[in-house]
Formats: structure tokens, sequence, C-alpha cells
């Protein structure tokens, strides 16, 4: 039992360290990997999309410093688009509670697969 909790506890400091590099690397695109590590971990799948949320919120925040202290962040070319990104993200947070987990793994796994296949022929 000792040691499950320990390989478990690994697990998760391994999930954060990744989640931290991706999202470092890619903007939020941590969790891309922090959904499937979660559920994997046995976390069901719409607590692991809300909890891959709370931690890449604050990750996010880190890397938004970092990028704007770096001169990276284009404010006019972000603007635009969070007046119906934020619309959009209390919609998403609407339905993960309408929407079956068979049905959200599949709406995931399409979107990865599209953009995977986007940026490969890009």
């Amino acid at each position: 039992m000792e040691q499950n909790r320990k390989k478990k506890k690994w697990y998760f400091v391994l999930l954060g360290l990744a989640a931290g590099i991706l999202n470092g690397l890619f903007g939020a695109g941590g969790g891309v990997a922090v959904v499937p590590m979660l559920e994997k971990a046995d976390i069901e799948p719409k607590k692991a999309h809300a909890t891959s949320i709370s931690i890449i919120l604050p990750l996010s925040i880190l890397s938004g410093i970092f990028y704007l202290t770096s001169g990276h962040i284009s404010f006019e070319t972000a603007f635009p688009y969070l007046p119906l990104g934020v619309v959009g993200a209390l919609l998403g947070g609407w339905l993960l509670k309408k929407i079956p987990n068979d049905l959200l793994r599949r709406i995931f796994g399409i979107i990865i697969i599209l953009s995977a296949v986007r940026i490969f022929f890009k």
C-alpha cells in the first residue's frame, strides 16, 4: 500500500513537470498531456478536464509573466480574441457538466487528431 502511494506521488510530480514544460513551450498545450495522464490515474474524465484547467491556469500565468518580461507578447493580436474567448470558456464549462464522459473523450480525441494533422501539414 505504501509503495503504491509513493509511486502515485512520483507520477503526479512528473505530471506537474511535464505540464509545466509543455505549458512553457506551447502555451496552455500542457492540458493535452495533463488530461490523459489524470485519466490514467483513475480520475473521472470530467474531473480530469476541470483539474487540468486548475493546473494549467497558474502555469499559464507564470508563463505569461515570463513572455511579457521578455517581450514576446503581442497585445494587439491577443485582445480581439478575449471577449468571445471568455464567452467560449463559460459555455465550455457549462457544457462539460452536460456531455457524457464517452462523448467528451471522443471530442477531445478528435480535437487532438485534427490539431496534429494541421500542424503536420503546415
